[in-house]
């Protein structure tokens, strides 16, 4: 049942959190910092686990135990875990710009090009070997992108009183967080095998080093905004749902990978693709063309086609994403 349970609840996030990006970012008011949504994402991440350490380690003496143990004492691998900590704050600001510029849909389904990028980073990185089947759907997921894409309007659009629109942009953002993903999703696997770390302990890493990295970010990129206008400038309360909705997503998929299989996590996938499609045509006034139902189709076979392979043969990498 719990198996049951925690796909439908990341169903439903994956789902969601392409919409709720989109709309916070096309929707008429004041437009807050995509990067101080980042840093607050990872704050939210920090405290969740640390309360699931807690829990598990039996109180606030063995969790403080274990955070000397496996952080303080080791700093240098803990020094590790910045590598994908830094790829991970450019890539939740890449999502944030692409959401900016592409519907949601669309966005949805190219960002599903993570699977291709994971695959030849675990090519490359961990030598692994993929069956005939999987190259097959790598192939089906890259012709169902370009379908997708193509089957868009290219140029810039004007919607509500928010920011110009610019596909170009927002595809090169997100096939950039897609290479990112791919990347750190391998590396942070890496670190993974042979360490007996938890997953939560590891995401405390990640987001210990996670969390200077953004607030650098911040300020580089909006130090002259936040100066005059607050660090919390154009939050209400959907931001704060969207930083929560961001935050949980690393914390489902890590329950999603304990308790079910990869073929259930790419139906939740592909469920979620599905219903984004479906609300946007009403949310958003998405058009949705007969080429796009071809690429999307592609793309959601594609899925379900490295899926269906041996459990030993399939790469992991992106479900340890925080």
């Amino acid at each position: 049942m719990l198996k049951y349970v925690s796909l439908l609840i990341l169903t439903v996030q994956n789902a969601a959190l392409g919409l709720s990006m989109r709309y916070a970012r096309t929707r008429e008011g004041d437009m807050f910092l995509s990067s101080t949504a980042v840093v607050m994402a990872e704050v939210v991440k920090l405290g969740t686990c640390l309360i699931i350490v807690y829990i598990e380690s039996g109180g606030i003496v063995q969790l403080f135990d274990t955070i000397d143990k496996q952080i303080i004492q080791q700093p240098m691998d803990t020094l590790k875990v910045c590598v994908p900590s830094f790829v991970y704050v450019i890539q939740n600001n890449l999502l944030y710009v692409s959401a900016s510029h592409l519907d949601a849909a669309t966005y949805q389904v190219t960002y599903q090009l993570k699977i291709l990028t994971t695959a030849m980073f675990a090519v490359l990185i961990l030598k692994k070997e993929l069956m005939k089947t999987q190259w097959t759907s790598l192939f089906m997921l890259v012709v169902g992108v370009v379908l997708v894409q193509l089957a868009q309007s290219t140029g810039v659009v004007q919607i509500h009183s928010g920011p110009e629109q610019n596909r170009l942009i927002g595809f090169m953002a997100a096939l950039s967080a897609c290479v990112l993903s791919g990347f750190a999703g391998v590396y942070f696997e890496k670190m993974l095998k042979g360490s007996d770390i938890t997953v939560w302990m590891r995401n405390v890493q990640l987001s210990i080093c996670s969390i200077p990295f953004a607030l650098i970010s911040c300020f580089v990129y909006d130090g002259d905004i936040i100066s005059k206008r607050g660090f919390f400038f154009g939050y209400d309360n959907f931001v704060y749902y969207l930083v929560l909705l961001q935050a949980g997503g690393g914390l489902i998929v890590a329950v999603v990978v304990k308790f079910a299989d990869n073929i259930l996590k790419g139906f939740a996938t592909s469920l979620a693709i599905v219903i984004s499609c479906v609300a946007s045509i009403y949310i958003f006034n998405f058009n949705l063309t007969a080429q796009f139902t071809v690429g999307a189709a592609f793309v959601i076979g594609s899925i379900f086609l490295y899926g269906h392979t041996p459990k030993k043969n399939v790469s992991n990498m992106s479900t340890y994403k925080v």
